[in-house]
């Protein structure tokens, strides 16, 4: 199949945005959680207009001896921060607001301890709960309400324009839940919950056109995949069949694979697995149960996964988790209990220790490390 379309100028004005910092790889949303540079400063956003209630959009100073989060300052006209995603060069901050009018908002990190406002634009999607930024100089949304995914010019100064194109998924009820960029730029991945399938799409100018529908068993629920770092492999987290599907990555499509539980042997009750990360060395994939209130570890095998147990996060309803500066530990965000927890990491055997308190943030449900 012909490769997207490229607007040259685009691209060149794009990668020049906030020109003066060195540059970095692309962020998505995943690996946005480390950090796109050596930090003292962490981000945590929350719901504003659902229980339990948060603030919006907090900066955190990050204490890398303690471990400790320690809020510092709220940052306002920033509603339901659900999720987040960095700039190239990691001097803007683009954050969802998943509201009924779905929008996003793109904050200056020109000082990192006090982010600026610079505009928001709504998605023309319900439920933003999703975003990565392209490399052609587009962000792009999932919309979790409607099952759509949009597709946003980034302006010169970091801003968001207009949407060029909103894409609804074919299915009966959609529920858009991820976007992510494939390791080699050119394409978009979404993944719909409610479709039980994962899209693979193009950027053409602008436009989203489909180039695969990957389905998964229905009732799977997929809610959010993890690249491995070779680039050939991912891993797709299902909130429904508490499951880890291993996928293969031939650069253009997925083929699926490998199904593993994320459940010890024996639980019961209700779970909704929620975040799925690999670490850096491509060695361990680490993944959220919200019911169960664990992180699973497995280890990333020639022909899979292995699964090595798990850890309680020591609070209620783990929906991320991001790794700190150099991984040495996994800190947890727990929506119910309003804590975000520290648990310590094996970079070998890639075990995590008891959960430590980093910090208490009410109603938060995503974390990055950030300026």
């Amino acid at each position: 199949m012909p490769g997207p379309a490229q607007n040259p100028m685009r691209r060149r004005n794009f990668l020049g945005v906030l020109a003066g910092a060195s540059a970095l790889p692309l962020l998505s949303p995943l690996t946005a959680a480390a950090g796109p540079r050596a930090t003292t400063t962490a981000y945590v956003g929350s719901l504003t207009s659902a229980e339990p209630v948060g603030l919006g959009l907090e900066v955190a100073g990050f204490d890398a001896a303690t471990g400790k989060l320690t809020s510092t300052a709220v940052v306002e006209g920033v509603p339901d921060a659900s999720f987040f995603a960095f700039s190239p060069d990691g001097r803007v901050l683009y954050t969802t607001n998943e509201q009924e009018q779905g929008g996003v908002t793109a904050l200056s990190l020109a000082d990192p301890a006090a982010p600026a406002v610079l505009g928001s634009a709504k998605t023309g999607g319900s439920g933003t709960t999703h975003l990565t930024v392209h490399p052609d100089g587009y962000l792009l949304t999932a919309n979790y309400t409607d099952g759509t995914v949009s597709a946003h010019p980034i302006e010169p100064d970091g801003g968001v324009g207009e949407a060029t194109d909103l894409v609804r998924h074919d299915a009966a009820e959609p529920h858009a839940h991820q976007v992510l960029i494939a390791p080699a730029g050119d394409l978009a991945v979404a993944v719909d919950l409610g479709a039980d399938a994962v899209f693979v799409y193009a950027l053409e100018v602008g436009k989203l056109v489909q180039r695969q529908k990957l389905t998964v068993p229905t009732g799977t629920g997929p809610r959010h995949l993890a690249w491995h770092p070779d680039g050939g492999r991912a891993y797709l987290l299902a909130e429904y069949a508490s499951t880890i599907t291993v996928l293969d990555w031939d650069g253009a499509a997925f083929t699926a694979g490998q199904v593993l539980d994320t459940r010890d042997e024996g639980a019961t009750g209700e779970n909704f697995p929620a975040e799925i990360a690999v670490s850096g060395d491509g060695a361990h994939v680490y993944a959220s149960n919200r019911g169960d209130d664990t992180i699973a570890v497995f280890a990333v095998r020639d022909d899979g996964l292995e699964r090595l147990g798990s850890t309680p996060t020591g609070g209620q309803w783990p929906r991320h988790f991001a790794f700190e500066p150099g991984e040495s530990a996994l800190h947890v965000v727990n929506q119910r209990s309003g804590t975000i927890t520290r648990l310590a990491r094996d970079a070998g055997t890639g075990l995590l220790a008891p959960a430590e308190e980093s910090g208490a943030f009410a109603g938060a449900v995503v974390l990055a490390f950030g300026g």
